[in-house]
C-alpha cells in the first residue's frame, strides 16, 4: 500500500473537482468572505495543461487520495528573484490524512519547481488552520508575512 505520486492528467478531473469542493468546504469556516453556494477556486484543466503549472496527485491502490499544484508566477520587480513557485490545491482525502501524503505531493512539486529553475516557493494558509500550518512547517515552510483584512461596511469609529 505504498503511495505513488504522479502528474495529474485530464482523466483525473472528476476526482480533482471533488477535491476542490473539499478544499472550499474546509476553508469556509476560516474565511467569511467566501461566497456561499457552489463555487470553484481553480481552473484545474488549465493547471494540468499549462507549461507554467503542474498538478500532482498521490494514489494508493489506484485511488487518488491527495493533490496539489505548483504554478510559476512572475514576482515583484524589487525582489531578489524574478519568479516564484506558488503552491495551492493541497488536499488529502479524509480517510488518508496523517500518512505524510501532503509532504509527498509537496516534495514532487518542489522538485518540479527546481527543474524549472524556480527556487522561491510561496503558499497561502489561513492563520487559524493550525493542522495545515503544522503540515507546511514540517515540509520546511516558515511564516513570512501576514495578510490582514478589514470589513468597513459596518465599522463605526468614535
Amino acid at each position: 500500500m505504498t503511495p505513488i505520486v504522479r502528474k495529474a492528467t485530464l482523466n483525473d478531473l472528476p476526482t480533482l473537482l471533488s477535491f476542490e469542493q473539499g478544499v472550499i468546504k474546509a476553508e469556509r469556516p476560516f474565511d467569511p468572505t467566501i461566497k456561499s453556494g457552489n463555487i470553484a477556486y481553480y481552473d484545474i484543466s488549465e493547471l494540468i495543461t499549462n507549461e507554467s503549472s503542474e498538478v500532482y496527485v498521490a494514489e494508493i491502490e489506484g485511488e487518488i487520495v491527495a493533490s496539489g499544484y505548483a504554478k510559476i508566477k512572475p514576482d515583484r520587480h524589487y525582489l531578489k528573484h524574478t519568479e516564484q513557485g506558488y503552491l495551492g490545491f493541497m488536499y488529502v482525502s479524509e480517510n488518508h490524512r496523517g500518512k505524510q501524503l501532503n509532504k509527498l505531493v509537496i516534495d514532487a512539486l518542489l522538485t518540479w519547481c527546481k527543474n524549472k529553475n524556480v527556487f522561491e516557493i510561496r503558499l497561502d494558509v489561513y492563520q487559524d488552520n493550525l493542522p495545515a500550518i503544522k503540515a507546511y512547517e514540517k515540509a520546511g515552510f516558515k511564516k513570512h508575512m501576514i495578510n490582514m483584512r478589514l470589513d468597513i461596511k459596518n465599522l463605526q469609529r468614535e
